[in-house]
């Protein structure tokens, strides 16, 4: 193997012990529940899921469990939560 890409490797793996270097700003998943299998999205700083609940509640355990997967490596903004948002506004 290459020295160059011995290298490399060496470097990916301390990049991977630092998940706090990556900042998702889109992606979208497949997310395997108890019930069905749902798509869930995040983009241009909101998350979207196919589930009933995240379409009356703007949030869901699926993307509150993408939120606590992810952490660091989430803009803050996603990981607040809109029901908190609102509770403020009334």
């Amino acid at each position: 193997m290459r020295s160059s890409l011995i290298g490399k490797i060496e470097k990916a793996k301390r990049y991977a012990q630092e998940p706090g270097r990556v900042t998702l700003s889109s992606f979208t998943a497949h997310f395997h529940g108890d019930n069905a299998s749902h798509k869930i999205s995040y983009a241009e700083g909101k998350w979207q899921c196919s589930c009933d609940f995240f379409s009356q509640w703007g949030i869901c355990s699926h993307s509150m469990a993408l939120q606590q997967l992810l952490g660091n490596m989430l803009p803050k903004e996603a990981l607040a939560s809109p029901v908190a948002t609102q509770s403020l506004e009334k």
